[in-house]
């Protein structure tokens, strides 16, 4: 009985904590590169970008939690991305209208399109930002850490209580 108990335990423990691993490795993707241009929206409203090629194709990306594709023309916590692509005017200002920003809520607005200005083909001699952050990875770090000491408490003690046990008996 006792070994199922403990069993049951550590099993709830690891669930609870893949549950909180899980959102900190699920980050949504925000464009980097020589042609993007980012922003912190804090408030609704239209959010121009200038600096483009006149009619270029350029493509808005919304980072923030609770954001969908309707907040670009809410589950707390989830930090999600919308995306949509208007075409840069005459002057090479492309606008994007961000709406449904929460009170206190700060999201991050990309733009991503051929700049005026820019080499032919953008090209550029670094790779763009994929993957997870190390630095969001800290808390899994101690969360680990932690059970890991747990763990080597347990294992002590029962050790310690096995001996006094056999030397009793």
């Amino acid at each position: 009985m006792k070994n199922k108990l403990s069993q049951a335990v550590a099993a709830s423990i690891i669930a609870v904590g893949l549950l909180f691993a899980a959102p900190a490795v699920a980050q949504a993707y925000t464009p980097t590169g020589p042609n993007t241009v980012t922003v912190t929206v804090t408030s609704n409203g239209p959010v121009p970008f200038t600096g483009f090629e006149p009619g270029a194709s350029v493509t808005f990306t919304l980072v923030g939690e609770g954001v969908t594709g309707a907040n670009l023309a809410a589950v707390k916590f989830a930090v999600t991305s919308a995306t949509t692509t208007k075409t840069a005017d005459s002057s090479g200002v492309a606008t994007a209208t961000v709406s449904g920003i929460p009170a206190g809520a700060s999201w991050t607005l990309s733009a991503t399109g051929a700049r005026a200005g820019s080499e032919a083909g953008g090209g550029s001699s670094t790779l763009p930002s994929t993957g997870g952050d190390s630095d969001s990875l800290l808390g899994i770090w101690i969360g680990g850490g932690a059970l890991v000491l747990a763990g080597a408490t347990i294992a002590v003690g029962a050790s310690v209580r096995r001996g006094r046990q056999q030397a009793g008996a």
